[in-house]
C-alpha cells in the first residue's frame, strides 16, 4: 500500500533530520518526499498501515504532518 501525508518538512536538512526517525519506524519500506511540491509530500510504501505513528513520529519534532485520504 501506498500511505500520502501533507507535512511541513519543506527542506533538505529537514528531511535529512528526520530520516533515522523515519528509517526507525519504517525499516523494510520505501519513502520519501516530495520537496518540490506545495504540500511537502510524504510518501511510504509499506504493508503495514503505520500513518498514526508516522503523524505522531512528525509532531513530536513540531512538524506538522496530516495523511492525505
Amino acid at each position: 500500500m501506498i500511505y500520502v501525508f501533507k507535512t511541513s518538512v519543506n527542506s533538505k536538512k529537514k528531511r535529512l533530520f528526520i530520516k533515522p526517525i523515519l528509517d526507525e519506524i519504517l525499516p523494510n519500506s520505501a519513502w520519501n518526499f516530495a520537496l518540490d511540491d506545495k504540500d511537502n509530500i510524504l510518501r511510504i510504501e509499506s504493508e503495514q498501515n503505520l500513518s498514526e505513528i508516522i503523524v505522531k513520529a512528525l509532531n513530536k519534532y513540531d512538524f506538522n504532518c496530516n495523511e492525505l485520504h
